[in-house]
Formats: structure tokens, C-alpha cells, sequence
């Protein structure tokens, strides 16, 4: 019984850290000068309305390309569109010369070290891959 307990404790502490890594964060360079974000800049910053930091640095909004499900989860939290939609809308933007869309990296490691290595640079990761090289500046929670 005893054992059955301790199996059965330990299988809820798994399931939670797994949903507790689940949960979506905005990271930053610690060197931005950024201490939080609203959503309505994430938001602004990740479709093209503005580019710049309030601490005046050029924002540098990086989209993970090669984790579609992760892009999805995003995309669907902060704004509530699919990737469809998304890309309907990038197409436009485009096609009228007016912005650039976000930054494509294939991988959350490759989006940690961009985001490490250039001041202005946004990534959205799981909170489970967060690591000393980078600050939370936005939680999207799930």
C-alpha cells in the first residue's frame, strides 16, 4: 500500500510538471532593459504595428518555424487565430511592403541563442525550456 502511494504521488508530481512546463512565456536579453510587457505590446511587436521597445531598443520578434505547435499555441493565446489566419495576414502585410514578418528559427534552442545574443530579441518558449540566458517578460499562461 505504502508503495502504491509513493507511485501514485509520484506520477502527480510528473503530470504537473509536465502541464506546469506547458505554459507559455515571452523571454527577452536580460540587457534589454525590459522588466515586463502588457500584451497589447506583445501583440503590437508580433504583428508588425511596432517595432521599437519602450526602452527604445528595435524589437526583434522571432517566430519558431520548425515547432508548428508551438507557433500554433502562440499565436492562438495571444491573439486568438490559427496559423492559417496568421499567415493570411502576414501575406497581406507583405504583399503591401508595409513590415516584415517575425524572425523564423527552426528551434527553441536556436531562438534561445538569438534571443541571448542580440538586445532586442523576443522569443515566445515553453516555460520548461527558460534558462539563466534570458528573462520572462510576458506569461501567457495556458
Amino acid at each position: 500500500m505504502k508503495g502504491m502511494r509513493k507511485m501514485l504521488l509520484y506520477a502527480c508530481l510528473m503530470a504537473w510538471s509536465a502541464f506546469a512546463s506547458a505554459d507559455l512565456v515571452l523571454v527577452a536579453n536580460p540587457k534589454a532593459g525590459i522588466d515586463r510587457l502588457t500584451q497589447s505590446d506583445v501583440v503590437n511587436i508580433y504583428l508588425g504595428r511596432y517595432r521599437h521597445l519602450a526602452s527604445g531598443l528595435t524589437a526583434e520578434p522571432i517566430d519558431i518555424e520548425g515547432e508548428a505547435d508551438l507557433k500554433a499555441r502562440f499565436y492562438r493565446r495571444l491573439v486568438g487565430k490559427s496559423l492559417a489566419e496568421i499567415n493570411a495576414y502576414w501575406a497581406r502585410l507583405v504583399f503591401s511592403g508595409k513590415t516584415q514578418p517575425p524572425l523564423a528559427v527552426v528551434n527553441t534552442e536556436e531562438a534561445l541563442q538569438r534571443v541571448a545574443s542580440r538586445i532586442g530579441a523576443l522569443a515566445y518558449l515553453e516555460r520548461g525550456k527558460v534558462d539563466r540566458r534570458v528573462a520572462i517578460v510576458f506569461d501567457l499562461g495556458e
